[in-house]
């Protein structure tokens, strides 16, 4: 038990410094990718949409791991080296682009197309309505999922570690190849994964409720 809480000050450092931010930076550069894509694929052009399909069966088509590997480990052949931590965000932000943008689209696509129509019998055009009526409307039907999104990416930041991340996962690789106690710092890494996602669906649950109230106002 000892080492069990020498290690857990380190191993909360390295989810505080990199696990949370790494998560936080990928997700919020993955929903603008995103929202740039279910754009894409709800275009009346059909190469805009033939792009958007593409890309979101590219990503949902290929495990996160090679991605991350094509990234850090492929892009150096052709002369693109990159850092960890930049790969890494790269890989995430593409990978939460892929699967949020069919989130954000089918919300989108949720939205009575009357509300569009509202739009343009006040003189809005088509962005303009997209804007200030449908995305407003889009945006609590997608939470839930969103919500989702960002916590399986919580978990998936683990893979980092395999390009020499320093986030929470190599910190209790570390310190398991030094102690030679991999059950025990696993099983806490592992513990730690589950009190953050417990805490970011407490977090969820809330934040949809409060929508619910203001919905129903």
């Amino acid at each position: 038990m000892d080492l069990f809480w020498s290690s857990l000050g380190p191993m909360l450092l390295g989810a505080a410094k990199g696990t949370i931010p790494l998560a936080l930076a990928s997700f919020a550069i993955g929903l603008v990718l995103a929202l740039l894509v279910a754009m894409l694929r709800i275009s009346r052009n059909r190469i805009a949409g033939a792009v958007g399909r593409f890309y979101v069966s590219v990503i949902r088509g290929t495990p996160l791991l090679v991605q991350l590997f094509v990234i850090f480990y492929g892009l150096p052949a052709v002369g693109v080296k990159l850092d960890p931590w930049p790969s890494a965000i790269i890989a995430f932000s593409l990978n939460v682009g892929g699967y949020a943008a069919e989130v954000i689209r089918a919300a989108i696509l949720s939205v009575p197309q009357g509300q569009w129509e509202a739009g343009h019998m006040i003189g809005m055009s088509r962005g303009q309505t997209l804007l200030r009526i449908i995305l407003p409307q889009a945006a609590r039907v997608s939470v839930p999922p969103l919500s989702n999104t960002f916590i399986s990416l919580v978990k998936d930041t683990s893979l980092a570690s395999l390009i020499l991340v320093t986030e929470m996962f190599r910190v209790a690789q570390q310190v398991a190849a030094f102690s030679q106690e991999f059950m025990l710092l696993y099983l806490e890494a592992a513990l730690i994964y589950w009190v953050i996602c417990l805490v970011l669906s407490t977090a969820q649950t809330q934040l949809e409720k409060r929508l619910d109230r203001y919905v129903a106002h």
